[in-house]
């Protein structure tokens, strides 16, 4: 199944999305990374799955200390994704977490849950991951860093 909106490109046949380089999606993403490092202080500090866009309407899931498998992080995505109320607009699920942006396990469990969200719920749902320097997307390998993240000026 592919599925192509304005600001957000398909990669393959199989529906699999991820940020194009527009720039409202740059815009975006750059909000991601500025509300991470506004909102989080901690040094130590729990990953949270966001889903919805930026600055926007969103919804949160903390993980925690909580053994999910597969089928269970799919159905969080899923039920994250109709939590927000943009059914035109496309989505974007983002994990926020703490250390660099090289790829851990988890952002390739949590992107593999947002395919297979995607697929349930018909529509695109973009995958990166957050941390204090940028974001980076887990299937695709585009990122992005800043050195000193600061809000832009009105």
């Amino acid at each position: 199944m592919s599925i192509s909106l304005p600001g957000w490109r398909t990669s393959d046949a199989d529906g699999d999305v991820g940020p194009a380089s527009s720039p409202a999606t740059e815009r975006d993403l750059r909000r991601a990374v500025l509300d991470h490092v506004v909102t989080e202080r901690r040094r130590v500090f729990p990953p949270v799955v966001h889903v919805g866009l930026p600055g926007t309407d969103e919804a949160c899931f903390r993980p925690d200390d909580h053994e999910l498998d597969q089928a269970l992080r799919t159905d969080v995505v899923e039920a994250l994704a109709r939590r927000v109320r943009r059914p035109d607009a496309p989505l974007l699920v983002w994990l926020t977490r703490r250390g660099d942006l090289s790829e851990q396990d988890a952002d390739l469990l949590w992107a593999r849950a947002a395919r297979g969200a995607a697929y349930e719920l018909g529509r695109p749902l973009s995958m990166v991951v957050v941390t204090r320097k940028g974001w980076r997307d887990p299937l695709s390998g585009d990122s992005r860093t800043w050195r000193r993240l600061r809000p832009t000026r009105p």
